[in-house]
């Protein structure tokens, strides 16, 4: 990904009771819409939709993007969003908003939630991108910071060419990070450089890999939007990151070794969220029967165990067809602008985090079936 600016053209609303067409371009009034509409998904994973669940008021807690929501152990649902007036939002579940704090996170982006000592922490990125006073974007470096619940900064990492593994003239731009069971954090650098740095607990540097300059093709990543720690496999635990722009997931073992790609065709996934079993994840555009991506077509995607996609909230009905996955769509009465993030909460019910949604506070969506 060049420039994040290219995430920034046309922005049209949608109506939750109109039909996107991909091939047309413009939003039809649907007459036959029934009460069943408002569930979304497929076979065991159906959500009701609230878009009103969050209390909060737009005077008190203005919002530009939301971009990531975690579970803490307290079961409070931390957001983290990119207007300076409130960076952080602490809810409960039933929507009301406990506390916030954080001003210094213009480009507030990855929220990750570990343990150490019993204790919950944060490890935030602000990827650096934020608006002017005029509306225009901009950048400058990007940061990663382990800070505790309450806002209390424990330490920074700062850009890689301080310590010797970016050249002068590599962006650092990170958008999120995972933490392994043993404390080591890795960095997705995915508007920047596309690698993935791995330090240890203290923020000391391991080793990078991933970018884009690999003789191994496939050892390359394209928008390195996210990455999150897989154990379902107790005795092989490995990284599952995203690589966006090829509409992707690229799993590396933990010292990024490249083990293999999960496609899924059409889709501009965000990071993977782990539940059990189960992959959630954002889907922030998808692309239309042309295979151009276009504006307000993002959904909730769900994989198995298996990596095979069950369920499309918002979406079109996942379809395999020879063991092949074939293209997703954003559903007939579209629901979601740009999914970024999912948070699964302890009842199994999600809260998608939209960019560019009209300053819009997360969806829950309750689990019905």
């Amino acid at each position: 990904m060049s420039s994040r600016r290219e995430f920034i053209s046309r922005t049209t609303l949608i109506s939750t009771a109109a039909i996107s067409s991909p091939t047309l371009g413009f939003a039809i009034v649907d007459k036959t819409r029934k009460p069943d509409d408002d569930l979304i998904g497929h076979g065991k994973f159906r959500y009701k939709m609230d878009r009103s669940w969050a209390k909060i008021s737009v005077n008190t807690n203005p919002l530009f993007n939301c971009h990531e929501m975690v579970q803490d152990s307290k079961g409070r649902l931390i957001m983290l969003g990119d207007h300076t007036s409130n960076n952080i939002l602490i809810f409960d579940k039933s929507g009301k908003l406990l506390e916030h704090w954080g001003t210094a996170f213009p480009g507030g982006h990855g929220l990750s939630l570990a343990k150490e000592g019993g204790e919950d922490f944060l490890m935030i990125t602000d990827c650096g991108w934020f608006q002017d006073r005029t509306g225009k974007w901009d950048r400058q470096s990007g940061q990663v910071l382990k800070m505790s619940t309450s806002g209390k900064l424990i330490f920074a990492i700062g850009h890689p060419k301080t310590i010797g593994i970016y050249k002068e003239d590599m962006y650092f731009q990170p958008t999120e990070t995972a933490i392994a069971p043993n404390g080591d954090i890795y960095v997705a650098d995915g508007y920047g450089s596309d690698h993935i740095i791995q330090y240890n607990s203290k923020g000391q540097y391991i080793r990078h890999f991933g970018g884009r300059d690999n003789a191994e093709k496939e050892h390359n990543l394209y928008n390195a939007h996210g990455i999150t720690v897989d154990l379902r496999d107790k005795n092989d635990p490995v990284l599952i990151c995203s690589s966006r722009e090829e509409n992707c997931f690229k799993i590396f073992s933990m010292d990024g070794k490249f083990r293999k790609r999960i496609d899924m065709p059409g889709m501009y996934v965000c990071r993977a969220v782990m539940d059990g079993d189960h992959i959630y994840a954002g889907v922030c555009w998808s692309k239309d029967n042309k295979g151009e991506r276009f504006d307000n077509s993002g959904f909730v995607t769900i994989l198995d165990k298996n990596n095979m996609v069950i369920s499309n909230p918002g979406g079109t009905t996942p379809t395999y067809k020879n063991g092949v996955l074939q293209q997703s769509f954003q559903q007939p009465n579209p629901v979601f602008n740009h999914g970024h993030d999912v948070c699964v909460d302890d009842e199994q019910n999600l809260y998608v985090c939209q960019w560019n949604a009209n300053h819009t506070a997360p969806i829950k969506l309750t689990r019905a079936s």
